[in-house]
């Protein structure tokens, strides 16, 4: 699962308040081999130890910032590699591929979700919008891949997460 997160929202679902201002867009939350059946798997053997090449942090804190913590990128990215990326093995080989992959996601593959939901003429604008319409938005974008989609209730307005 190639999962993503409105930033707003994601703080406003957050009982810690988010140290800084949130950009609106949709950000990388993780990538998260899963299983057809059962549950997700998490915390795997690392079996290549290979790490994150410095070069690719710069990339990683536009489309993967730690929206919580600002400070801790890496902290953020860390756990996500332990949690659920070296449960990708094989097809994750370590973890500069694993955060290859995410970027060649996130901007080679054009699966960056503020992007298709823009091209949708969809913005954070304040309005109403029937999920259906989110949901054709993201599989039109994403060559037919059926998203998962959050939302939550704050107050009085419902938001996508």
């Amino acid at each position: 699962q190639f999962t993503q997160q409105y930033q707003p929202a994601a703080c406003n679902s957050n009982p810690t308040p988010c140290k800084d201002p949130t950009d609106k867009l949709f950000t990388v939350h993780g990538l998260w081999p899963s299983n057809k059946i059962g549950g997700d798997p998490e915390y795997c053997k690392i079996r290549n130890p290979r790490k994150r090449a410095k070069k690719l942090e710069p990339q990683l804190e536009i489309i993967w910032p730690n929206v919580l913590d600002r400070t801790n990128h890496t902290g953020f990215w860390s756990r996500q590699w332990k949690k659920h990326g070296a449960c990708g093995y094989p097809t994750i080989q370590n973890e500069n591929d694993y955060f290859e992959t995410v970027i060649k996601m996130y901007i080679t593959e054009k699966q960056n979700v503020s992007r298709i939901l823009s091209n949708a003429k969809i913005e954070p604008d304040g309005k109403s919008r029937a999920l259906v319409d989110i949901e054709n938005a993201i599989r039109n974008g994403t060559n037919n891949k059926l998203p998962k989609l959050k939302c939550q209730k704050k107050t009085r307005v419902t938001e996508l997460v």
